[in-house]
């Protein structure tokens, strides 16, 4: 592997005394997401495999390279898994294109995002020069916690090569439920059961109906089963919806991933029913609102600017034919502070240039 860092840093000095854009990509699966993609390819998939696992730490430590199919088959072995649940959107997703996203999938009201379990990040950054932050166990942060800048980068500060994780076992049981009910009374259901002590590890309405996962110690999962009520799915249902929710392989995301333009909207858990014509899929308890429509990108940010929240135009329109920035504009005082980070790490600016925002 050590000839391989010397490759990357072969290429990034090059590249940056050029002031040559470079491409971080690993699998690809998700280079719809974010502005439209700009520079020479910079292949990370040969630089793979895992590191370190300590079961008893609950820590994993892997290359960047790494399928993330390959990460939780080793953990299943142990009964652990990535608790976040990383979307793929396709076959061979890895490591590193996962961090670099910073996305977390249906599990993430229960347990946090993916930020919150990455522990530690070894990176190049556009001198070539290798930087280690954080470390391979759970109290490992003094000061600012650099690694975790990394999460939702999209590539723009530097070349993640290694990243250490925690993981958790996973459930002793599970169960999911489905009801059927219009929009109005699903938010006013999720929210009344997200204040009671209820194992629910994920949430989705969509055409009429709310989907619900419990997760947990069986007598929990049991007894918040019968208190609900609903109809119990088949464990293959429910593990086909979860995972098709996960990677938007549901044929709700159809047309989507034909071309049809996909919003994320966050808002408070407690926001009601919003004025948005067009299909909608709910989940994260009311958090994470997606939405098919052909609305314009200012319509979107001001529905979702009244909600205390903001709207990321999530497929179909880092292309530019929309107009403007994928992500929420930052205020001044944030861009800021971006652009400082990105001098900083990426002095050249040759990482993913524009992929976040226009200005890095």
């Amino acid at each position: 592997m050590q000839a391989l860092i010397e490759s990357f840093r072969t290429t990034i000095r090059h590249a940056s005394g050029q002031r040559r854009p470079l491409r971080l990509r690993g699998a690809g699966t998700k280079d719809f997401y974010g502005n439209a993609p700009q520079g020479e390819p910079l292949d990370t998939r040969q630089f793979c495999g895992i590191v370190d696992y300590d079961p008893t730490e609950l820590v994993i430590t892997a290359r960047c390279g790494t399928p993330l199919a390959e990460i939780e088959a080793e953990l299943a072995q142990r009964r652990q898994l990535l608790a976040f649940e990383a979307p793929r959107f396709g076959a061979g997703g890895t490591l590193g294109g996962a961090i670099a996203a910073g996305l977390s999938g249906p599990r993430r009201q229960a347990v946090g995002a993916l930020r919150d379990f990455v522990l530690g990040v070894q990176m190049m950054d556009g001198r070539g020069d290798l930087l280690n932050f954080g470390g391979r166990v759970v109290k490992n942060v003094a000061g600012y916690d650099v690694s975790r800048l990394m999460a939702g980068s999209l590539g723009t500060l530097g070349l993640i090569l290694e990243v250490s994780l925690k993981v958790l076992p996973m459930p002793f049981a599970e169960q999911s439920l489905c009801f059927e009910m219009d929009e109005p009374t699903a938010l006013a259901r999720l929210n009344a059961w997200g204040g009671q002590p209820l194992p629910i590890s994920a949430s989705a309405w969509a055409d009429g109906v709310l989907r619900l996962r419990l997760s947990g110690a069986g007598a929990a999962v049991a007894a918040a089963r019968q208190k609900l009520g609903g109809e119990w799915m088949t464990e293959t249902d429910a593990a086909a919806f979860w995972k098709g929710l996960r990677d938007h392989s549901l044929t709700w995301f159809d047309s989507a991933r034909q071309g049809a333009t996909l919003w994320r909207l966050a808002v408070p858990s407690t926001t009601p029913a919003l004025p948005l014509f067009g299909r909608q899929l709910i989940e994260w308890g009311g958090g994470q609102r997606w939405w098919l429509t052909d609305a314009s990108p200012g319509h979107v940010r001001t529905v979702a600017a009244a909600a205390r929240g903001h709207a990321t135009l999530f497929r179909n329109g880092g292309d530019g034919r929309h107009g403007g920035d994928v992500f929420t504009a930052l205020p001044q005082p944030l861009l800021d502070i971006h652009q400082r980070l990105k001098d900083a790490f990426d002095p050249a600016r040759i990482f993913n240039p524009g992929r976040l925002y226009a200005q890095l």
